[in-house]
C-alpha cells in the first residue's frame, strides 16, 4: 500500500510538471538547485578528505600529487563537457581517452600509495 501511494504522489508531481504553465521551468531551477547542492557536497568532502590526508597526499611525491591532481582535473574537465563531446565522434573519442588516461593517473597513485604509504 505505502509502495502505492509513493507511486501515485511521483506521478501526481510529473503531471504538474508536466501540464502546470511554467511546469517545465521550475523543474529547470529545481535540478539546478539540487545539482548545486550536489556539488557543494563534492566540495565539502573533498576539502575533508582532503585535510584528513593532507600528510598521506604530500608522501606521495611531486610524481604522485601531480598524477593525482591531474587526474581529478580531467575528470571533472570530462564530465563538465559530457553534453558536447559526445556529440561528435571524435569528441567521443577524445572523452574516453580522457577518461581511462585519469583513471590510469590515479590507479598509479593508488597502486603507489598502497606499496610505500599505505
Amino acid at each position: 500500500m505505502v509502495a502505492a501511494r509513493n507511486i501515485l504522489i511521483i506521478l501526481a508531481l510529473a503531471a504538474i510538471v508536466e501540464f502546470a504553465p511554467g511546469g517545465g521551468d521550475t523543474a529547470a531551477l529545481i535540478n539546478a538547485v539540487l545539482f548545486t547542492l550536489l556539488n557543494v557536497v563534492f566540495v565539502y568532502f573533498g576539502v575533508r578528505f582532503y585535510r584528513e590526508r593532507r600528510l598521506d597526499i604530500y608522501a606521495l611525491g611531486d610524481r604522485g600529487r601531480l598524477l593525482l591532481y591531474g587526474g581529478l582535473a580531467a575528470i571533472v574537465l570530462a564530465l563538465a563537457g559530457t553534453r558536447r563531446w559526445l556529440d561528435t565522434a571524435a569528441g567521443t573519442i577524445v572523452w574516453v581517452l580522457l577518461i581511462g588516461g585519469a583513471l590510469a593517473a590515479l590507479v598509479s597513485v593508488f597502486r603507489q600509495y598502497r606499496e610505500y604509504g599505505g
